[in-house]
């Protein structure tokens, strides 16, 4: 893979998160979705590299560049498993991100360098199991009780939500005002009330806990209440972008551990007295692979770029997105393929790459609200 127009700073980190990736977690993968859980060890690591606040700045404790070492990095963790991937990713765009944007001053200084290091992960309450993208649609209900808010309801599909020590819940507080009567709140995993009820069984990134949440009369201070009474859908909405770059790059990492897995097999598989990458029809699948992972990458970067300069990129993050799991997707099952029969066994690692990546055309806005995002945008292109 090519530089692209790298910094030296980037480049080190890609580096650094590339030798983490293959030396502590690659080795561990299959243990960790065999056990449905990461170890605690290699989290504190990753809290001590950098990698669990890299879109914290330094004033906060983190190790925040920019969003292209951010996506670069997320690449390189998820090629060595997509489960850790989706953990860094949720962690920082919508545990951290909300906090950087709409926290007060006492709610940052007491959670960011907690987070950034890695000590406390975040999870995101948004959806409900009636309630998935269309996110105004809530059920839980936040009342005021002696200056205290009460939550109670339902939430679903929470990334994090058992490992997590705090969580950014979305409640209706003024159920009369429609879309602005939702409000987002922080809320200590240890506050009584606060329920995981079951952690999901999935199909693929199963050592990523996800699950279902529910709060019971769960109550916190009113100064729990993040950014203004009323914000919670613009808050929701403001982490569009650093969402979609992190699953676009977990997307691309896991696509391109697929693809190496492919090639390296084509290589040395021998069929008809020759290496099978030497049959025209392999070459090209290679080939195509090959071009949609640049493709990909050159999206991700782009959109990263927009993000880290200040400017509204939330087509550009969607196309990304969109791009690079339908991609990704193709191209492990283009890896199965490549390897015949052995690629549907466990003994190899395509059959994992392709089942742990089917989940990136669905969280963080399917495959169908970026087309329709993108299309809504293209009402004010410019001809």
């Amino acid at each position: 893979m090519q530089d692209l127009e790298l910094t030296e700073d980037q480049r080190l980190i890609r580096d650094m998160a590339r030798d983490f990736a293959k030396g502590e977690i690659a080795p561990k993968s299959r243990a960790w979705e065999a056990a449905g859980w990461i170890d605690d060890t290699t989290i504190a690591q990753m809290g001590e590299l950098g990698l669990l606040g890299m879109i914290v700045p330094d004033t906060f404790g983190g190790s925040y560049i920019d969003y292209v070492a951010y996506a670069l990095a997320v690449e390189e963790i998820s090629a060595a498993d997509g489960a850790l991937g989706a953990l860094m990713s949720v962690h920082s765009s919508v545990g951290c991100g909300p906090l950087l944007n709409y926290g007060t001053p006492e709610q940052q200084q007491t959670w960011l360098p907690r987070l950034a290091s890695g000590d406390v992960i975040g999870c995101f309450c948004l959806t409900e199991p009636q309630a998935g993208s269309e996110a105004h649609n809530l059920k839980t209900r936040a009342v005021m009780e002696s200056g205290e808010w009460v939550l109670n309801g339902a939430k679903q599909f929470v990334t994090n939500g058992k490992r997590a020590g705090l969580a950014i819940v979305f409640a209706v507080t003024d159920p009369e005002l429609g879309k602005k009567g939702l409000s987002a709140f922080l809320v200590p995993t240890d506050t009584p009330g606060f329920n995981v009820e079951r952690t999901e069984d999935k199909m693929g990134i199963r050592a990523s806990d996800t699950c279902a949440i529910t709060l019971s009369n769960c109550r916190v201070p009113e100064a729990n209440l993040l950014g203004s009474r009323g914000k919670g859908l613009a808050i929701a909405l403001s982490n569009l972008e650093g969402g979609r770059i992190g699953i676009a790059a977990q997307a691309l990492g896991i696509a391109q551990a697929a693809f190496e897995a492919a090639l390296g097999y084509a290589r040395e598989r021998v069929q008809f007295d020759k290496p099978i990458i030497e049959h025209q029809s392999i070459a090209n699948l290679l080939a195509d692979m090959h071009t949609r992972l640049n493709a990909a990458r050159l999206m991700i970067l782009h959109a990263a770029r927009l993000r880290s300069a200040g400017q509204p990129c939330l087509s550009e993050a969607s196309q990304a997105k969109l791009f690079a799991s339908e991609a990704g997707e193709w191209i492990c099952s283009k890896a199965i393929q490549i390897h015949g029969g052995y690629g549907y066994l466990e003994d190899y690692p395509v059959e994992k790459y392709y089942r742990d990546i089917r989940i990136t055309q669905i969280y963080e806005g399917s495959s169908e609200i970026q087309r329709l995002l993108i299309a809504r945008q293209l009402a004010h292109y410019d001809l």
